[in-house]
């Protein structure tokens, strides 16, 4: 699954949330605001690490588990999103959109969980590909070692 198609996958969850000011967004306006809310990523792409990192920060490693495991994902409050993602980040994807900071945070809160998960699962997702650029599972445990020795 490639970046648009996540962007497009995220555009639709906030299309189809509970929030009347969100049914109504346009497609394309909203996968843009969200490429570049999310971006940032040394390909181009979702800047996976930032947020995985900002939510271990923020004391929700156990969120990032749901959201990478195969079981239900657990949800992020909209505090959080705030906290993750930066208010000023958050303003202006609201103000992108023409919509209050409460239901664009709302929207990224509902919306988030799923894009991570889709991205790290199954093949050819980002997981894949970070794992293909250090050689494979292999690759990865002997980085981690020399990390941790």
């Amino acid at each position: 699954m490639d970046l648009t198609d996540l962007l497009k996958m995220g555009a639709s969850a906030i299309q189809n949330n509970s929030d009347d000011a969100t049914t109504g967004l346009d497609t394309d306006a909203l996968t843009g605001a969200l490429g570049s809310l999310l971006g940032g990523g040394s390909d181009g792409g979702i800047d996976l690490s930032n947020i995985m990192s900002g939510l271990s920060e923020n004391g929700l490693g156990s969120v990032v588990g749901s959201w990478l495991g195969n079981g239900e994902n657990e949800a992020i409050s909209m505090d959080s999103i705030t906290d993750l993602l930066g208010g000023d980040k958050v303003s202006e994807f609201a103000s992108s959109l023409g919509l209050s900071e409460e239901s664009a945070t709302g929207a990224l809160a509902d919306m988030l969980p799923n894009i991570i998960d889709k991205a790290t699962s199954g093949e050819g997702s980002i997981i894949d590909s970070m794992l293909d650029q250090v050689g494979g599972a292999e690759g990865a445990m002997n980085m981690l070692n020399k990390m941790f020795k």
